[in-house]
């Protein structure tokens, strides 16, 4: 491994298309980055739960909100929204959906969530 490793997020070494999303993951070392793009209408237990095959998402985020509207509901109850400029952690156990007529671009920090998420 070399000591900078530098790639673009236009030439993702892997891209996946579930229902109303795209994720564009780009491996730099042993760490992964993905762009989130969801589209209106998106939402993650009509759009992911087919694919994760578990009532929430048990996924675990670590990311920064870069354009749209994203409302988290955790499993125990808990809200938020997020918007631009938002960084946020969210840990397993959630659903989530884009609000409004604005895709959600975010990315995705947690290497495992980045590496895994959206695929079947």
């Amino acid at each position: 491994m070399t000591s900078i490793d530098v790639r673009r997020m236009d030439a993702p070494d892997e891209t996946r298309n579930p229902d109303r999303t795209t994720l564009e993951v780009v491996a730099l070392g042993d760490a992964n980055l993905a762009r989130m793009t969801l589209q209106p209408g998106w939402r993650w237990s009509e759009c992911i739960k087919p694919i994760a095959g578990t009532d929430s998402c048990q996924a675990a985020h670590l990311g920064y909100l870069v354009a749209g509207q994203l409302h988290v509901v955790a499993d125990d109850g808990t809200e938020a929204d997020l918007v631009p400029g938002s960084a946020y952690r969210i840990t397993p156990g959630h659903d989530a959906w884009v609000v409004g007529d604005e895709a959600v671009v975010g990315l995705e920090f947690e290497s495992k969530t980045a590496e895994t998420y959206g695929r079947a």
